[in-house]
């Protein structure tokens, strides 16, 4: 097979016995009488049969039962065992100092797991996995069992010099959070963490607004008209930062073409804008090469537009269906009478987390939410 199709290798095999080996190092030098080949021997128990999500559940699990009963002394014992930070507040890039990385999801589920009814020492525990990685996972059980108490140190953490912990505010409390424990109270009403989000919407890092922008999208898709009341109030007076982030937060409602948003934003709700010589000039597309379209818009407007520019790939099913999936083109400004010319290479790749099935699929373009014309293609494998 041809180095460009092969097969990427499965997320879940980033878990694996040389991790779980390191962490049981680490620990057996913090604590001598921790029995590192019985852990190890009961971590990677049938990790072939099991998926990403159930090794590290796993691994947690095995860490219950070999890390010290008491759990507060656990508790220290898994952060004696973090790799070091240096004068950023970053992990130090030395391996032998410490853990970091990858290994921290398992820690995180031994926090969640194990940790409840220790909640100061679990949370203290979870800023620290949370900067040597992420514990986005792991503290929503926490916000689900004790949300006053935890959203009191999020409040707090929203101000942590630490990009991650604030991070962590932003992202461990979104209530659809992919992978995650969905928070339902936070997803029938997000008013709670409304305020955590407001207070991080200019954070100097552009790691922490990104989480800002996902956890509104997250609500959108609940709560839209909301969205859009905050997107309008966010934008006002807003710098260049601050008005991607907000864009990036209502994209879900910019493809479903909702009014509310798109007048917020400063589009049109019905551009008057003409899409002409739509053309796919690959009716048959060999996998792992490109569907390849152009258009031309032309405005009828005597005033600028703005558009969002987007297509639709409906790709085929296992069950002879299709399902559609809204791809991010262009966001521009259309000058009165102007005409614009575009073409889009659409790749067909091997990716991790789509598996591809032979027969027609479909490509529409969308400008601001609404489908304008579009065109079927033969998938090959």
């Amino acid at each position: 097979m041809p180095p460009a199709e092969r097969k990427p290798e499965p997320f879940k095999e980033l878990f694996n016995a040389a991790l779980v080996a390191d962490l049981a190092t680490h620990l057996k030098r913090r604590w001598p009488g921790f029995d590192a080949k019985g852990f190890s021997a009961a971590a990677v128990k049938d990790f072939k049969k099991l998926e990403m999500k159930q090794r590290a559940q796993q691994i947690a699990a095995a860490l219950g039962a070999y890390l010290p009963p008491d759990v507060p002394r656990a508790l220290k014992l898994l952060i004696s065992a973090l790799r070091p930070l240096d004068k950023t507040g970053e992990p130090i890039d030395d391996a032998a100092k410490g853990l970091a990385g990858m290994v921290i999801w398992p820690m995180g589920e031994y926090v969640a797991r194990f940790g409840l009814d220790h909640v100061d020492e679990s949370l203290a525990a979870l800023r620290e996995l949370t900067i040597r990685s992420t514990a986005e996972f792991a503290i929503r059980p926490f916000l689900q069992k004790h949300p006053r108490r935890v959203l009191a140190h999020l409040k707090k953490w929203a101000k942590d010099h630490n990009e991650h912990v604030r991070r962590l505010v932003s992202e461990g409390s979104r209530p659809r959070l992919p992978w995650g424990l969905r928070l339902q109270s936070f997803v029938a009403d997000p008013k709670h963490i409304l305020p955590l989000l407001d207070a991080l919407k200019d954070d100097p890092s552009e790691y922490v607004r990104r989480s800002v922008a996902n956890s509104l999208n997250d609500i959108a898709k609940d709560h839209p008209d909301l969205v859009a009341v905050l997107a309008k109030r966010w934008m006002k007076g807003a710098s260049k930062d601050r008005a991607r982030m907000v864009r990036h937060a209502c994209r879900t409602l910019i493809k479903a073409g909702h009014g509310k948003t798109l007048a917020a934003l400063g589009y049109a709700d019905r551009p008057k804008i003409k899409l002409s010589g739509f053309a796919l000039s690959t009716p048959k597309v060999k996998y792992g090469s490109f569907a390849v379209f152009a258009l031309e818009l032309r405005s009828q407007s005597t005033n600028p537009q703005n558009i969002v520019l987007d297509y639709v790939v409906h790709h085929v099913k296992k069950n002879g269906g299709t399902s559609p999936k809204v791809f991010k083109w262009r966001t521009l400004v259309v000058e009165p009478k102007q005409s614009l010319r575009l073409e889009k290479r659409h790749a067909l790749r091997p990716i991790a987390t789509r598996v591809y099935y032979p027969g027609g699929h479909r490509i529409e373009v969308m400008i601001n939410g609404r489908v304008l014309d579009g065109a079927d293609f033969e998938l090959v494998l």
